[in-house]
């Protein structure tokens, strides 16, 4: 074989190398190849004129609203931070949204602007007949009417005994328990360590079993500093009937302690002096040993720092007044000062989905061999499920970059109160991809879509419990609602039958048994009204 012959063959065979390691090449580009598809962009922002009618009350609002009930009702209205049940104040005041059909012929076809108008909630225990009055405000801004609304909304007077336990009275019933304690020192000296021992008590509620009644157990806890005295039960509980107008005439329906009914403070000091009071001896808790404290007991041994999300690009959804625009989504939203989170007019492209998307309420019903725990079911509505939504800490509540929204409330006050970053928005990788395949049969692709979520988020505390409220709007137009419970539990003192209504948590504190039910109104306006 000579030189010519030899030099072709090499040349052929790097030829052939070089094919091969072409189609390997190409192959390989082929199965690495993403495709990621974009969403629409956001539909074109609406007009924040129109937004504004889902609104909140501003301060402003509030603060010209107190004024106009003061120089408008005719009688004298005290602070309902200091009220007495016997005076005239106001209780809240809210937005009154405006009627579907009014705010859609607005929205939709450029009829006449609803007024924008306020419900304000006016207890009026200063008069012959006391009741709970309703009045529609109006319109805003500088206010010249009011009517009062209670019979067309309820068919009849809000009795007085029906209205919330304000705040004025809860520090009221509070200094009477405390008082009535002097009746018992020496039971509460050997049981509780009391008054070295700090207490505290705990409403319970229905506050009775038939209309009219306004009476409530009251739990009492060791109260230490810097935990959830939640679980740290003493074993007593105070009936305590609050139902007369005049303090003065309050009083102590029944008393519990360790599994026994007693008449008073003063037939249980009685007893156990006579020894037959069985007590249990409740030691005050060390910081140390307090197993309620979210204080880790030594300091966590040094870490790398957690992993943080990323917008390279700046934020992809835009929060402007009350309106959210996100993707092909479009809301607005707001917080009702009883019920909570609330959204208006959720749209996906240029198509209304959702009218409304609303928190009504959160039910919490427990059983306990003890009077509190038995009672109890908490309608967190009538607490302030909107009013105890407080300040959201970065990087923990949510991302540290989220967007932080303020909200202003009045309730128990004429003044307005600030609940600071009460609402936050983020937009969030969801960690699983909302669609993907990889195909190795008849041809080699890999096809996907990376899923990315906005949620609108609020906390509220609700004495014990910290609930998390989500609203999750996805690429692909589904939304989601959902709920976190976090916080403490609510407990009662352990006794010798607790286990039959509950865990034994602590020495002295039985985890009761209970049930949460959360209720969301929700209007559906897909492919129109009717359907």
């Amino acid at each position: 074989m000579n030189m010519k012959t030899v030099v072709i063959l090499l040349f052929l065979a790097l030829a052939t190398v070089f094919a091969l390691v072409c189609v390997l090449l190409t192959k390989k580009e082929k199965v690495t190849t993403c495709v990621c598809t974009e969403l629409p962009s956001p539909p074109e922002d609406i007009n924040g004129e129109e937004s504004n009618i889902f609104s909140d009350l501003t301060e402003e609002e509030m603060a010209q609203v107190v004024t106009y009930l003061k120089d408008n009702l005719g009688v004298p209205l005290q602070d309902a931070l200091h009220a007495e049940p016997a005076d005239n104040c106001i209780y809240y005041l809210d937005v009154c949204l405006p009627v579907k059909a009014d705010a859609l012929g607005f929205l939709d076809h450029s009829r006449i602007r609803p007024p924008r108008q306020v419900l304000a909630v006016v207890f009026f225990g200063g008069q012959p007949d006391p009741n709970v009055t309703e009045f529609l405000v109006g319109p805003l801004p500088n206010p010249t009417y009011h009517r009062d609304i209670t019979l067309r909304k309820f068919g009849r007077k809000v009795p007085y005994h029906s209205r919330p336990v304000t705040e004025k009275e809860y520090r009221d019933i509070d200094s009477f328990i405390f008082h009535e304690l002097s009746k018992a020192p020496t039971f509460l000296k050997d049981c509780c360590e009391y008054p070295e021992m700090d207490l505290a008590t705990l409403t319970t509620a229905p506050r009775g079993l038939e209309s009219g009644d306004r009476a409530t157990w009251f739990v009492l806890f060791q109260n230490v500093f810097g935990s959830g005295y939640y679980i740290h039960p003493v074993g007593l509980e105070i009936l305590v009937d609050h139902s007369s107008l005049d303090r003065s005439q309050w009083e102590v329906k029944n008393v519990f302690y360790n599994g026994q009914y007693y008449q008073g403070l003063a037939q249980l000091e009685k007893d156990y002096k006579d020894g037959r009071v069985k007590e249990i001896r409740v030691k005050r808790v060390q910081p140390e040993n307090d197993f309620a404290s979210m204080k880790p007991p030594m300091p966590p041994p040094p870490a790398p720092a957690s992993p943080l999300q990323f917008e390279p690009h700046g934020k992809r959804y835009s929060v402007t007044g009350s309106r959210v625009l996100y993707q092909s989504w479009s809301f607005a939203f707001g917080m009702n000062v009883n019920t909570g989170p609330r959204l208006f007019d959720i749209r996906f492209g240029k198509e209304r989905i959702v009218y409304e998307l609303s928190l009504q309420e959160a039910l919490a019903a427990y059983g306990s061999d003890c009077p509190g725990g038995m009672s109890t079911r908490y309608m967190d509505g009538s607490l302030g499920i909107g009013k105890f939504s407080f300040e959201l800490v970065r990087g923990v509540d949510c991302p540290y970059a989220a967007t932080y929204v303020d909200r202003h409330y009045l309730i128990d006050s004429d003044t307005p109160r600030l609940n600071k970053n009460s609402f936050c928005i983020f937009e969030h990788d969801m960690g699983v991809p909302l669609r993907r395949h990889f195909s190795n049969m008849g041809s080699f692709y890999y096809g996907g879509l990376a899923q990315y979520a906005l949620v609108l988020r609020a906390v509220s505390t609700l004495i014990n419990y910290d609930y998390v409220w989500d609203f999750v709007f996805y690429q692909n137009g589904a939304i989601e609602v959902k709920v976190h419970a976090t916080g403490y539990i609510s407990s009662s003192f352990f006794t010798g039958k607790g286990k039959a209504y509950g865990n034994r948590v602590g020495e002295h504190t039985l985890g009761t048994m209970h049930t949460h039910l959360m209720n969301y109104k929700v209007d559906l306006d897909i492919e129109g009204r009717s359907s």
